[in-house]
């Protein structure tokens, strides 16, 4: 079974940076597709990035596009979210979710989750 664990969320103000971490286990995380999706107040969930399993290919939201990095290190089963000139806007639960094929920029198809991790923007 794919366990998910978000980490390296916090409060950081307008203009800051912050990484996040998707730490897997259960599972060969190579061959997962992993897309990182946020949930802000009041919000429906929406993608933010995603990347391929073997990192080759990555993908963003027009709204974080020049702004956040995926990455992934197969070997310490790990997915990472940099986050660089954060914004009020950018507030939100930040969840972690993996598919095992091609990536999918559609939220509903990733089977596995983490459980978030908050990111509160001040202005």
């Amino acid at each position: 079974q794919v366990q998910l664990v978000e980490s390296g969320g916090g409060l950081v103000q307008a203009g800051g940076s912050l990484r996040l971490s998707c730490a897997a286990s259960g599972v060969t995380f190579s061959s997962y597709a992993v897309s990182w999706i946020r949930q802000a107040p009041g919000k429906e969930r929406e993608y933010v990035a995603r990347i391929a399993s073997s990192g080759m290919n990555t993908y963003y939201a027009n709204s974080v596009k020049g702004r956040f990095t995926i990455s992934r290190e197969n070997a310490k089963n790990t997915v990472y979210l940099q986050m660089n000139s954060l914004k009020p806007e950018d507030t939100a639960v930040y969840y972690c979710a993996a598919r095992q094929g091609l990536s999918s920029p559609s939220i509903g198809d990733y089977t596995y989750w983490g459980q978030g991790t908050q990111v509160t923007v001040s202005s």
